[in-house]
């Protein structure tokens, strides 16, 4: 095993070379933990949303597209979650969600390389087999912008 030189008896240019490198491969090492860590929370509350739009469908609307009691549901609902939460359960939000569930109600068919946004945007496709061909190629090219 190669013994490494003290710093100080290193030539200043493979010094900076070592300093280089070793910036470089601790750069890497960052951006991959945050890029990790930044798609696990996405799916996470993609995950989260899913079960909301669960609850939503199959709990208080015993399994109905829409609740007898109509939006009033939703409006309770936006209420008190805002209330704990804040911004990001408007009543809107609520109904994207639950379309959301009901777009993708097999939870594994869900792709862990879409956001929220993704989802949000393929809800608006009425036709299932296109929605899921925009799935699987947002996912598969990662170059799908959902903003």
């Amino acid at each position: 095993m190669d013994k490494l030189k003290p710093m100080q008896d290193i030539h200043p240019d493979e010094k900076g070379r070592q300093v280089e490198g070793l910036y470089q491969s601790i750069k890497d090492i960052i951006q991959t933990a945050r890029a990790t860590a930044y798609r696990a929370v996405n799916f996470t509350i993609v995950q989260a949303y899913w079960h909301i739009g669960q609850q939503i469908i199959e709990v208080e609307q015993q399994g109905e597209t829409r609740a007898k009691y109509g939006e009033s549901l939703l409006a309770a609902l936006s209420e008190r979650l805002t209330k704990d939460f804040g911004k990001g359960f408007d009543e809107r939000e609520l109904r994207k969600i639950r379309q959301f569930y009901l777009s993708f109600s097999i939870r594994d068919s869900l792709r862990p390389e879409l956001s929220w946004t993704h989802y949000r945007k393929l809800v608006s496709v009425e036709n299932e087999q296109a929605r899921m061909w925009y799935m699987n190629e947002a996912a598969n090219e990662r170059q799908w912008q959902s903003y």
